[in-house]
């Protein structure tokens, strides 16, 4: 997680609220302290690129909110549902094996895209008898009613009903994950526990052998963790209606307090400009990326439009994501590379930023300022991405002067880290390294040229390149950077 002690001061960070459709100062409910949950995977397969922008996103979100804050954050895994209740069937596999391998398979695709694990990641079995006592307050409080097994939530006992979509009762769409059933009482009432059909996994209850509605599952565990009032609750758009305002419903309707403070939601992904769908064929699994793409592009692709906007996923876009990145890292090779090299006299080594030589650059804070501006203001990534370019640009003008202020570069480079840590965009440092192979390749190209073997040292160059790894000669020395 990003270093506190990096950023002078806490900024006034902005969020648009979905409740409210405005942007709010953000201000936590306990000073120094968050309370973040983010509605996790039903884990009946591996993820695809449309589950992957919240995921990416939030992580963004989690990562700059440590900067000033300790930050909890949540996010569930639907571990029985009835999608894995069929997949577990065609499969032939019981639902927790099943859920055992495709919360493994999330964990590592995660890891593969950067993303940090979350503080704590509850699953909806392991927290059974909260979801039960949870429900069965509602029942005793007449908020929900058992009918022939099930048990459902009485929306007329909650008028607010449909304030997040912002849809009164009359205009909200009827069935919520089931259709139109004649035992409810409203057609807009949703399930809170379903009785066990035939062969399927069940637990025990007060009204019968069956399991927990989705809505149910995300309001006791966000309750469990995080207290009856979150700060921040996140998603993808799509779960505003019905998810999310079920979970205000039933959650609101017991404690009487907002169930959070804040609503965030990502706005779709389309693939090559087309909605992902199964009945397409184009729905595309982050680990298949993975394989073709570096992970820092694909979150560079991500980021690279505003959370709220919807974001076209494309092959294209990919690559210039990562164009975009390389032109990141050979500056930071650079200027590491120069860091590195340049004799401390010729470099102002004596010299402090504080004093005796050149004082921190105008232009520098200005680029700083400019990151953390476009970052609080909603989380603004893609302006954001431009500070580092801009800080690109800055250290690539010093680099080329006749001399170079060291303090200066070592900022510069602090900077990117700082930067980075944010967003997740640049190979982590230890991927630069070369092994034993490549170093004595070089040392032997350098002697060939020493001895004005040309040809050998030429040859070495192309053998070099055909392992992904290009030579530079400056006057410092052979520098090195990956294709």
């Amino acid at each position: 997680m990003p270093n506190v002690s990096n950023t002078n001061r806490e900024p006034t960070i902005q969020i648009y609220n979905t409740m409210t459709r405005s942007k709010e100062r953000f201000v936590p409910q306990t000073p120094g302290k968050v309370t973040m949950y983010v509605c996790g995977p039903t884990v009946y397969d591996l993820i695809h690129i449309g589950n992957a922008r919240p995921l990416i996103f939030f992580d963004v979100v989690r990562r700059y909110l440590s900067v000033f804050y300790n930050v909890t954050y949540v996010v569930n895994f639907t571990d029985v549902d009835d999608k894995l209740i069929r997949r577990a069937e065609q499969t032939g596999r019981t639902v927790p094996e099943l859920a055992e391998q495709n919360i493994a398979d999330f964990m590592k695709d995660t890891e593969a895209l950067k993303v940090s694990p979350a503080t704590l990641h509850p699953r909806v079995t392991e927290s059974m008898a909260e979801i039960i006592s949870f429900i069965a307050e509602l029942v005793e409080r007449g908020l929900a009613y058992e009918s022939g097994g099930d048990v459902y939530f009485r929306t007329s006992e909650f008028p607010e009903y449909g304030k997040l979509s912002h849809q009164n009762l009359e205009e909200l769409q009827y069935g919520i994950r089931i259709g139109i059933d004649e035992r409810k009482e409203n057609p807009q009432d949703f399930v809170l526990w379903k009785a066990a059909k035939p062969g399927e996994i069940y637990w025990p209850s007060p009204w019968g052998e069956g399991r927990p509605g989705w809505h149910i599952e995300c309001s006791a565990m966000a309750r469990k963790y995080l207290g009856e009032t979150i700060d921040i609750h996140g998603g993808g758009m799509d779960l505003v209606f019905p998810h999310h305002e079920c979970e205000i419903a039933q959650t609101e309707s017991l404690t009487g307090k907002p169930f959070a403070v804040y609503w965030m939601h990502n706005a779709f992904l389309n693939f090559n400009n087309e909605k992902m769908s199964k009945s397409i064929g184009n729905v595309v699994n982050a680990r298949e990326l993975a394989k073709r793409y570096k992970p820092e592009a694909i979150r560079m692709l991500m980021l690279s439009t505003h959370y709220r906007n919807p974001l076209n996923f494309s092959e294209d876009g990919l690559i210039q994501a990562q164009n975009g990145i390389d032109r990141v890292v050979n500056c930071r090779n650079n200027l590491k590379h120069l860091l590195k090299n340049v004799p401390a006299e010729a470099a102002g080594e004596n010299r402090t930023e504080s004093g005796g030589g050149s004082a921190p650059s105008p232009a520098l804070d200005g680029i700083m300022e400019m990151f953390h501006a476009k970052m609080s203001d909603d989380f603004n990534t893609p302006d954001a991405i431009t500070a580092v370019f801009e800080l690109v640009s800055a250290a690539n003008g010093l680099m080329a002067g006749t001399a170079s202020d060291i303090a200066v570069l070592r900022r510069i480079d602090g900077m990117f880290k700082q930067m980075d840590e944010i967003l997740g965009i640049l190979p982590d440092e230890t991927e630069e390294l070369l092994d034993e192979e490549i170093d004595r390749l070089i040392a032997e190209r350098t002697e060939a040229r020493k001895a004005k073997n040309f040809a050998r040292a030429d040859e070495i160059r192309d053998l070099l390149a055909a392992q992904g790894i290009l030579l530079e000669d400056t006057p410092q020395g052979i520098r090195w950077r990956r294709k």
